[in-house]
């Protein structure tokens, strides 16, 4: 069920608004000079889903950003993986 909403009455009904698309799935296309500007719906599973594997996409990406910074500022003749094996040696 799609329900239109202009942009004065969205912004004076929108906990309304958003308690109704939250309690009975409705959704809300909203308009600007009667032109459809935005969908308002419910967030759904396949939503949740998209969102983790973005903020995974993200995580991953700023983990592979920090080992390229410490890659180039790595002074030690050793690797790594030496240095670590070194230290469960003691």
């Amino acid at each position: 069920m799609s329900k239109t909403v202009g942009i004065r009455e969205l912004k004076q009904d929108v906990s309304h608004i958003l308690q109704t698309v939250r309690e009975e799935s409705v959704e809300y296309v909203v308009t600007y000079h009667g032109k459809p500007v935005a969908v308002i719906r419910p967030f759904t599973d396949e939503d949740a889903a998209l969102q983790q594997e973005a903020t995974t996409e993200d995580e991953l990406w700023a983990l592979q950003r920090l080992g390229q910074e410490i890659a180039a500022a790595w002074v030690s003749p050793k690797g790594a993986v030496e240095l670590v094996d070194e230290q469960r040696r003691w």
